[in-house]
């Protein structure tokens, strides 16, 4: 039978949209653990900000950060060497632009088009703080980019701004907020992954767990992907694909039940 393995987004999955509790993940996470199959964290959140919630959840598994711009594999992790950077205890494979390329573009389009778009990058942490709901530390750790810019629009999207990021040959996405980036996404890093985990244990299950478009990506890549319930009581409407299975639910209610249901 083939090894398992859950890929999960954090925000409104197994963190619930507002508090950023898991205590109703419990169960499943317990059975989890029981049973040796890893949990890769697959999130929008930067590589400091997962790994506060690693030590949380006691995970000790690859991680996916910033819709796939990075992906950090625990040295030792695998029998054999990818074809990462050595960098704080993790094999990184890196595949997103750099910050800093993706803020000066961000900041060109946004002034070429006279649009009043807002990123991370324009600031500050009690900003971002009270944006979040996230505390002064945590949104510290937010501002903490690797790969891409979170933006806001002062109304409602503006759909200029994100045909011209089209037309640059950058892509965007949303979750909670809309996100600039290279050319990168969750898709192709859990792809990646689940390669090197065939290298090692042979055929995978693979299980995957979103609730927004930015895990849309993901969710095509994987043997049996789960949409989870929002905060509003519904289901993000964009996300369509063979095979989908949908919480009844909400955020961390929704997926303890998909992982329960999954792994009976």
């Amino acid at each position: 039978m083939p090894k398992s393995v859950i890929f999960t987004d954090l925000d409104g999955t197994l963190l619930h949209p507002i508090t950023y509790s898991f205590a109703e993940t419990m169960p499943a996470l317990d059975l989890i653990k029981e049973r040796g199959i890893p949990l890769v964290i697959c999130s929008s959140k930067t590589r400091a900000e997962i790994e506060v919630y690693r030590k949380r959840l006691d995970n000790v598994h690859p991680f996916i950060s910033e819709n796939g711009g990075g992906i950090y594999l625990p040295a030792g992790y695998f029998p054999f060497h990818g074809s990462g950077d050595q960098q704080g205890g993790y094999e990184v494979i890196a595949l997103g632009s750099r910050y800093e390329e993706i803020r000066k573009r961000f900041v060109e389009l946004r002034d070429r088009l006279g649009i009043a778009v807002r990123g991370f990058g324009d600031m500050t942490i009690e900003e971002v703080a009270g944006l979040t709901g996230l505390t002064i530390e945590e949104a510290d750790l937010a501002k903490q980019r690797d790969f891409e810019e979170p933006f806001i629009f002062p109304d409602k999207p503006d759909d200029r701004f994100l045909k011209e990021i089209e037309g640059e040959k950058l892509r965007w996405t949303q979750g909670r907020f809309f996100h600039l980036m290279g050319d990168h996404h969750k898709g192709r890093a859990v792809n990646i992954l689940r390669r090197l985990y065939e290298r090692r244990d042979g055929p995978v299950m693979t299980i995957g767990i979103g609730d927004s478009l930015n895990d849309l990506p993901f969710l095509f890549a994987v043997d049996r992907p789960v949409l989870v319930k929002k905060e509003s009581g519904r289901h993000d409407g964009r996300i369509d694909i063979p095979g989908l299975a949908r919480t009844e639910g909400i955020g961390p209610v929704g997926w303890n039940e998909a992982v329960l249901e999954m792994l009976k």
